[in-house]
């Protein structure tokens, strides 16, 4: 656990620059607008360590996968997110020198994320020689023109001695992704024109052998500034710079605005449509002042926090903590655009290749259900029916029926290369149809279910038929050679969570095949001998099941191991992935995140307060919390077993994941995915919030260190307000018609 920034409402700031924190700070200090998106780091050249990332939606790369241990059925690549052309970049010269933290005196750091408006704002003072001056950068990326980059310099001489100021502002295609193979680069410029105020660059990811699609971007970037230009020789090939030189006498000031956008061949037919679109926005934010700019991007960001803004008294670094949270999943994704999606990392690294995870329907789904408008959950739902292509590819190159939708990917085919999760975490399958289930009963929209929705849990169904086998000896049907979520097991067989999904989603296929129309059903081609065959699975699958304990075993041979809780382990050996071999990870007891729990969690109405408890009780202990997404749901099943003190603890550490490094692995990129836990954890948690039968149940608490706690969600067409604090819980509809909901049993009745 390490903690670098202040703690403060609605703001993540640091008064320190510790360069062996830079990459903590790039990443906590990410901006994104759903379009693109940047890690914290510096306008200006940096010589010292640093992970400049800077991306685009939907603009990936797939790179070699083959290897000595390649096998039949393996993908043929490891898609992976490209580190866009660098549009940012200012480098500041005072006196004709460079300005370089790295190397450089300087006072007055300030960095500052203002998460309430999404503005990043950089300051210090500089001093080069007689000359001392200082230095202001702000940025935004506006989610009011999505293909919009704002950034403004500020340069005020506080010294004794006018300074010579030269700013050279440019967009450089020279750059690499730190995982690269033999530091390849991934873009071929095809243009660049440079003027002396203004300047562009249009290049095309580099070829590849597996016919998939090439991506073209361009950068136009124009300058607003008290500065004068001066005309400068083109650098090289990949970059263009303009440059803007002045006198500051002391106490005077010079300010510089760069606004660049962003267009990619993802909207653009030709690249001479792209090239007119770049010019025509380019003239549009070029009509606008930086006030009118940024208070459109302002405002939206205002409308977002008025719906789901969660508010805490008397625990600051909680409210830091779910603000930080939230804040970072609007920068990732609201929905806007169907073909995207929620990487675990957003666009604050590379880790994860910026490929989209199972995390998305089984942790993002159930968030933006109460925050955001139905539609985009749907879109999330139609991502996946739009891959099915993709799905039918992955179950056919395993030898199987129907569809297998990929752990990774960005186009539908499975794009990851390890095995142990590639093939074998196949769970992903029953966690996106159990995001289906979740958005109808949820929303009451039963447009998507009957229609493509029955299309996904048909394919995801056959798929489980052909996939289980049946055991002579035991009479039931089996899932062998398998991973579940708990990735320190693999190739086990039998996980209880994998077993239960399959079973639960034939069930429920069953179930809305009997609800779809006769049209629907005749395009879906199931036969009668395929439901008979569908339902033996379910009645006779196999579970494993310790009568003794009375808990559901994880996975065949789990209970065998050396059961020993984590307070068995050294202090010093934690994290155990950072300080044990895979080996001895694969033999021990211990869970990276919850998977018997996982499942409970999902099916929470399902089982008895009995059983929950000794399942409970019985796999927390185990689990080191390794993965991010472990600590929501056990902070809910705590919750909802009134283990008030324990829920809180996971709470801070979902909430507070990134902000205080407690996993030791934030400066790679943020955990986007796991930031759904803060939410999960406050509204599930400690408010109770479930959906029984159409209706809105709750059963609310206040933890201890708090004086008071209140949110909004999205229900049904309302917009509901629950605010907690010591003398009760208060509800009230903000909008919508009337509404009856049950509190603690009791049913009420908002208008």
């Amino acid at each position: 656990m390490k903690r670098i920034f202040e703690v403060q409402p609605w703001n993540i700031v640091t008064h320190e620059f510790n360069p062996e924190d830079k990459r903590l700070q790039e990443s906590m200090t990410s901006l994104g607008n759903g379009y693109m998106g940047m890690r914290g780091f510096f306008d200006e050249d940096y010589s010292g360590d640093s992970l400049a990332g800077l991306y685009l939606g939907g603009v990936w790369y797939p790179d070699k996968t083959r290897v000595g241990w390649w096998k039949n059925g393996y993908p043929e690549y490891f898609g992976k997110v490209v580190n866009a052309v660098n549009f940012i970049k200012m480098n500041v010269k005072i006196n004709g020198e460079k300005i370089d933290l790295a190397k450089d005196t300087f006072s007055d750091f300030n960095l500052d994320l203002d998460m309430k408006r999404a503005l990043l704002t950089r300051s210090f003072t500089i001093t080069k020689g007689d000359a001392k001056v200082n230095v202001k950068f702000e940025r935004f990326l506006s989610v009011a023109q999505q293909e919009l980059s704002v950034q403004r310099l500020t340069l005020k001489n506080v010294g004794q001695k006018s300074a010579d100021i030269v700013v050279d502002s440019a967009i450089d295609a020279d750059v690499k992704n730190e995982d690269a193979n033999y530091n390849e680069r991934f873009w071929e410029v095809l243009n660049t024109d440079q003027q002396t105020e203004s300047g562009s660059v249009m290049a095309k990811t580099t070829p590849n052998p597996f016919g998939t699609p090439r991506f073209t971007s361009a950068m136009e970037m124009r300058h607003v500034t008290d500065l004068t230009s001066k005309a400068v020789d083109q650098p090289n090939d990949k970059a263009v710079v303009n440059a803007f030189a002045g006198q500051l006498a002391p106490d005077q000031s010079a300010q510089l605005e760069k606004r660049v956008i962003v267009v990619t061949s993802r909207d653009y037919d030709s690249n001479e449509a792209l090239t007119a679109a770049m010019h025509q926005l380019s003239d549009k934010v070029a009509a606008q002042s930086y006030d009118q700019l940024f208070d459109a991007h302002a405002k939206i960001w205002e409308e977002r926090w008025n719906k789901s803004d969660i508010e805490i008294d008397g625990d600051i670094e909680a409210q830091q903590g779910i603000r930080f949270n939230m804040f970072e999943l609007f920068s990732t994704y609201y929905g806007e655009d169907a073909r995207l999606n929620i990487g675990p990392k957003g666009f604050t690294g590379e880790k994860y290749g910026g490929a989209t995870y199972w995390d998305t329907e089984a942790f993002a789904v159930p968030v933006y259900l109460g925050i955001t408008d139905p539609k985009v959950t749907r879109n999330l739902l139609m991502y996946r029916y739009k891959q099915l292509d993709g799905a039918y590819h992955n179950a056919k190159q395993q030898g199987l029926k129907g569809a297998l939708f990929p752990m990774v990917t960005f186009d539908g085919i499975e794009c990851h290369n390890e095995w142990e999760i590639t093939f074998e975490e196949i769970h992903r399958n029953g966690d996106i149809a159990f995001a289906i289930y979740n958005y109808t009963r949820y929303t009451g929209d039963t447009s998507y279910v009957l229609n493509e929705g029955s299309k996904v849990l048909t394919e995801i169904s056959r798929f489980w038929a052909d996939r289980v086998h049946f055991s002579q000896r035991k009479q039931q049907y089996m899932i062998h050679g398998v991973t579940g979520p708990d990735e320190y097991e693999n190739n086990v067989d039998n996980n209880w969570y994998t077993n239960i999904l399959a079973q639960w989603t034939l069930k429920y296929t069953l179930q809305i095949l009997k609800e779809v129309s006769s049209k629907q059903a005749e395009k879906l081609g199931v036969s009668d001998e395929e439901k008979k065959h569908w339902q033996d699975i379910v009645d006779r699958m196999y579970l494993p099941y310790d009568k003794k304990l009375n808990i559901f075993v994880q996975h065949d041979g789990f209970l065998d191991k050396d059961i020993q809780p984590v307070t068995a382990i050294p202090k010093d050996q934690l994290p155990i992935n950072q300080h044990w071999s895979w080996d001895k990870i694969l033999r021990s007891p211990y869970i990276k995140q919850g998977d018997v729990l996982q499942g409970i969690w999902d099916f929470i109405d399902d089982y008895t307060p009995e059983q929950k408890k000794a399942n409970y009780d019985f796999y927390e202990p185990l689990t080191v919390h390794e993965s991010s997404l472990s600590a929501a749901i056990h902070s809910v099943l705590a919750a909802d077993l009134h283990y008030e003190d324990k829920a809180v603890e996971l709470y801070e550490r979902t909430a507070r994941l990134d902000l205080d490094n407690y996993n030791n692995d934030t400066s790679d990129g943020l955990h986007v995915t796991a930031m759904t836990g803060g939410w999960i954890a406050v509204v599930q948690g400690f408010a109770g919030m479930r959906v029984r039968n159409g209706e809105l149940h709750y059963a609310p608490f206040l933890p201890k260190k708090w004086s008071r706690y209140s949110f909004r969600q999205v229900f049904r067409g309302r917009l509901i307000e629950v605010d907690v604090d010591k003398t009760g819980a208060n509800f009230k509809l903000i909008n919508g018609d009337p509404i009856t909901i049950d509190v603690a049993g009791k049913p009420l009745e908002l208008k």
